[in-house]
């Protein structure tokens, strides 16, 4: 998924870094011009900047408890909103926006 950022926010890898790392408490590893991390619900996260777009890719991991889900989930929103300056329901309209485009 492809998120847009909102004015003010740099598309800076280095910034998003700082973000991941304040928002989900494990260890962020780099390969390439992208940073990976598993944590909780998400066996794998792939964050990298994409023609000033913030790309995310995960992978769920499906034998977590759904109290874990739930704490996972709610990290990754924190993690989207600090680092493209959008709400959930913002990052929605957008989405939809650009599918009719």
């Amino acid at each position: 998924m492809k998120y847009r950022l909102k004015r003010g926010f740099e598309p800076d890898i280095e910034r998003v870094r700082e973000v991941l790392e304040e928002v989900i408490p494990t260890e962020v590893h780099e390969e390439g011009n992208m940073l990976v991390i598993s944590y909780g619900a998400l066996k794998r996260v792939e964050v990298k900047i994409v023609d000033k777009k913030l790309s995310v890719i995960t992978e769920a991991n499906p034998e977590a408890s759904e109290e874990t889900m739930l704490e996972t989930n709610r990290r990754f929103r924190d993690f989207l909103l600090k680092a493209t300056g959008y709400t959930a329901k913002q990052r929605i309209k957008q989405a939809k926006k650009d599918a009719q485009e």
